[in-house]
């Protein structure tokens, strides 16, 4: 059931990719490793339905989570790129509805770094967070949780939105149209928010566990993840809710598989372009990649490396194999895409089964870490 391809440098990943099947439990998944601009393993397997009647295909895409929001700070970033933004000013300068309620002084740099203290949506009724206005208008309304640039938090429900608009008012696209006219569809990646631009039976079925923290978290809203995500409509598979697959919640809803967020990232590896498509250059690289802050996560209590709307590397939450600098986004459950621009290399990691931990699980990291043994 293990099918496609492995260059004989990068046959290490094979091996581990297929003892996840045998060894640790994986269901389904696809991986994707770029060297030099070059995709050198291409690899995919398993099942796309929890009752084993559809085969994993070359071709087979799953939500990604939170792989979109790395998706939407690029698409912000590209921007910036072009001299349409400048980080250092408000972000009331460019969307002016969002300056009230304490966030005048807000810049777009303190927005994207996660400091800006946006972590809930209280102004939404419950279960709006299909309503892109209705979102709008109370991300606009909130006050902050601290002052902002006081402390720092991995934004889980509210990046997707933020930065979402941020790249509607200036450009006056929607994210999910930005990206697929600029980055995936010039890069011929794979990869958009929602699923209704791909046939339904591409479409893996995400297979939640219940020892994973976000999706134990994320249904409680005793908790600070659950306050967050109460925005999200109450469904007893949300992962796989066809809303889930029709509309726009560009924090969780990207889809995608290996193939394709790895040619992303892969661009990103290359100072910015790849197959003569540009994205950024080389300076914006190593701008949104610099270090804004490593430590305790306001929102999820774990010990996050954060940079500009991207992860850097970091073993126990990030795992990216050996370079300090690489950067990427993880997605909850264990699917990951991150790039290594010193050592040109790109990754990524769609799986259906959920992991366990907060983390990212112990199949994505004998991954990474294989890509570089």
């Amino acid at each position: 059931m293990i099918e496609g391809h492995c260059d004989p440098d990068f046959e290490n990943v094979g091996r581990v990719f297929r003892a996840n099947f045998l060894e640790r439990g994986e269901q389904g998944a696809a991986v994707a490793v770029y060297r030099d601009g070059r995709l050198v393993v291409d690899m995919w397997g398993g099942w796309a339905d929890a009752a084993k009647t559809r085969p994993w295909t070359s071709d087979t895409i799953i939500c990604m989570m939170s792989v979109g929001k790395g998706m939407a700070a690029l698409c912000v970033w590209m921007l910036v790129d072009r001299g349409l933004i400048d980080i250092d000013r408000p972000v009331a300068h460019y969307w002016p509805g969002f300056g009230q309620a304490g966030k005048e002084g807000i810049t777009v740099a303190t927005l994207i770094a996660g400091k800006a203290g946006l972590l809930y949506a209280d102004h939404a009724p419950d279960g709006a967070g299909y309503d892109w206005a209705t979102m709008i208008d109370a991300l606009e309304r909130q006050e902050p949780e601290w002052a902002p640039g006081k402390d720092h938090a991995y934004h889980s429900a509210t990046a997707g939105y933020l930065l979402g608009e941020l790249v509607r008012r200036v450009d006056g696209r929607t994210v999910d149209r930005f990206l697929a006219e600029e980055v995936s569809g010039p890069l011929h990646a794979d990869y958009g928010y929602g699923a209704a631009w791909a046939d339904p039976d591409r479409v893996a079925d995400v297979l939640p566990n219940c020892n994973s923290h976000t999706f134990v978290q994320t249904r409680d809203q005793s908790t600070k993840l659950g306050r967050a995500w109460r925005m999200r409509p109450q469904s007893d598979d949300h992962y796989n809710d066809p809303r889930m697959r029709s509309g726009l919640m560009p924090s969780t809803n990207g889809h995608g598989n290996a193939r394709s967020v790895a040619r992303i990232y892969a661009a990103l590896a290359q100072g910015g372009t790849l197959d003569g498509v540009r994205l950024v250059s080389p300076e914006t690289i190593d701008r949104m990649r610099a270090e804004t802050w490593f430590g305790t996560c306001a929102m999820t209590d774990r010990t996050f490396r954060y940079a500009h709307g991207f992860f850097l590397n970091e073993p126990l939450m990030s795992p990216m194999g050996t370079n300090p600098r690489a950067f990427g986004h993880p997605g909850a459950g264990g699917a990951l895409g991150f790039a290594d621009p010193e050592n040109r290399i790109a990754f990524s990691y769609s799986p259906s089964l959920m992991c366990e931990g907060g983390g990212l699980g112990e199949r994505c990291k004998a991954l990474s870490d294989a890509v570089y043994a």
